[in-house]
């Protein structure tokens, strides 16, 4: 199974609702981490009623430091925000890493979460399925 990891800055709106995505519809395929560069002190409300709202399981999210999985054994990186791009880690071993860039909702109505939701399950799923031959 192959690991991949979502990183954005703050680790609570679109890098853990991918991380739900594809655990979810790639489930046995790929397992899905999610970190942030400067994670915030919780998930945001908005992008956890998006996710339930698609019928998907967010018990136990939390934003994580990126420094959290900098030691797991990694074989593909997402950057979902510029600035996570920008301020990538080097990881102890070379990575493949490809740059998914999202729209951030923070702050707006649950219809843009969603949108977002929709966005990264229709641009990231694919992404990942190619990158990886599924």
């Amino acid at each position: 199974m192959k690991t991949v990891l979502i990183l954005c800055t703050g680790n609570s709106c679109r890098s853990q609702m991918a991380e739900v995505l594809l655990n979810h519809d790639l489930a046995g395929q790929v397992h899905a981490l999610s970190a942030g560069t400067k994670p915030q002190p919780k998930v945001a409300d908005g992008a956890i009623e998006a996710l339930r709202l698609a019928g998907l399981n967010t018990d136990g999210l939390y934003p994580k430091d990126v420094d959290a999985v900098m030691n797991q054994d990694i074989d593909l990186v997402v950057t979902v925000c510029d600035n996570a791009k920008e301020t990538c880690p080097i990881f102890p071993r070379p990575v493949k890493s490809i740059h998914l860039p999202f729209h951030d909702p923070h702050g707006e109505p649950i219809d843009s979460f969603v949108t977002v939701r929709d966005d990264i399950r229709a641009r990231l799923i694919a992404a990942v399925r190619n990158e990886f031959g599924l």
